[in-house]
């Protein structure tokens, strides 16, 4: 008896001793502080990262704007850089060559990605191959893909792709990139398929989620495949599209690779300078970075209307 009981008193001394309602609280705190330091160290480089690479520029951008930098020395003009900006014949041609490539682009680039992915949603069979086709323009490097579309597609001999394909069907060929009524629509053509297969997979996720019963109520009700679009497809993607518009309309409005390589940057008879390019000549060619970066904030200013009458729609539509 006496070695049993010695036994239990063991055993009920070896057991954890039942923490108070003070420790359970403390352990507590102090697991929600461990994790709450990890997520601040994250979010703290990420913040950095952005106030480096992306705010600090974005301010001394706009401060540049109202100063001027001759040999070293910067004095305060304040709106004397945009006045000389707006006075600059060249400033309303690249607004106008800008917003008609965006204008295009909304009308081609944007439609076109919509309608493949409404096209391979359709394939029973591999599917995996026709969307590694379609993203394959994705991973080119944008300078090698229009290089290839300079030299090999736009080539105004009979010798290019396009005047061959042009030949072929009895239609007159182009001069494309030699021609400024041609030089847009051909930037948008080759802009359009070096980018659009991130939006075709986008839209391709978005018509996967589409119940199957409305396309089945549809067709019982008589509905022809464009009907089905009209009336289905099109209302059940809205947000993904609206979304997606007012990303193209940014992306476009900052045109500047496409003319730089195709067009050489202005292009015939400046058809093909844009707001971007024009910032680039200031910036890198005429050593005016207070006109640049001048430049550089109309564009701001401009996108940022932009997506604050986006941000009004969409909330009026929820």
């Amino acid at each position: 008896m006496a070695i049993t009981s010695a036994q239990g008193a063991i055993r009920a001394a070896s057991r954890p001793a039942p923490s108070s309602p003070a420790g359970r609280q403390r352990t507590s705190l102090g697991r929600k502080a461990r994790d709450n330091l990890t997520g601040h160290a994250f979010l703290i480089g990420a913040v950095l990262c952005f106030a480096v690479f992306s705010w600090y520029p974005m301010v001394r951008g706009i401060v540049m704007s109202f100063q001027r930098t001759r040999r070293g020395e910067t004095t305060w003009v304040g709106w004397d850089n945009y006045l000389r900006i707006l006075d600059d014949p060249s400033f309303w041609t690249a607004w106008k060559n800008t917003f008609y490539f965006t204008v295009l682009a909304l009308v081609l680039g944007y439609a076109v990605p919509f309608f493949v992915a409404i096209l391979l949603n359709e394939f029973r069979h591999a599917k995996g191959y026709l969307r590694i086709l379609v993203y394959l323009p994705v991973m080119l490097p944008p300078a090698s893909a229009l290089f290839l579309f300079k030299f090999y597609a736009y080539d105004p001999s009979d010798a290019g792709l396009f005047n061959a394909i042009l030949k072929a069907l009895g239609l007159p060929t182009s001069q494309w990139m030699q021609s400024p009524d041609m030089t847009m629509p051909a930037m948008v053509i080759a802009s359009t398929w070096m980018n659009m297969g991130g939006a075709v997979l986008i839209y391709l996720a978005a018509l996967q989620n589409i119940p199957g019963e409305l396309y089945e109520a549809a067709e019982l009700d008589g509905a022809g495949i464009w009907r089905r679009i009209l009336h289905v497809t099109i209302p059940q993607t809205r947000l993904i599209l609206a979304l997606l518009a007012m990303l193209q309309i940014v992306a476009t409005m900052q045109l500047f690779i496409e003319p730089l390589i195709l067009a050489n940057g202005a292009g015939a008879e400046d058809s093909a300078t844009s707001v971007a390019y024009l910032i680039y000549q200031h910036g890198f060619f005429q050593n005016d970075l207070n006109g640049a970066a001048a430049l550089g904030v109309i564009m701001l200013v401009v996108l940022a209307g932009f997506s604050a009458v986006y941000l009004r729609l969409t909330a009026k539509q929820d």
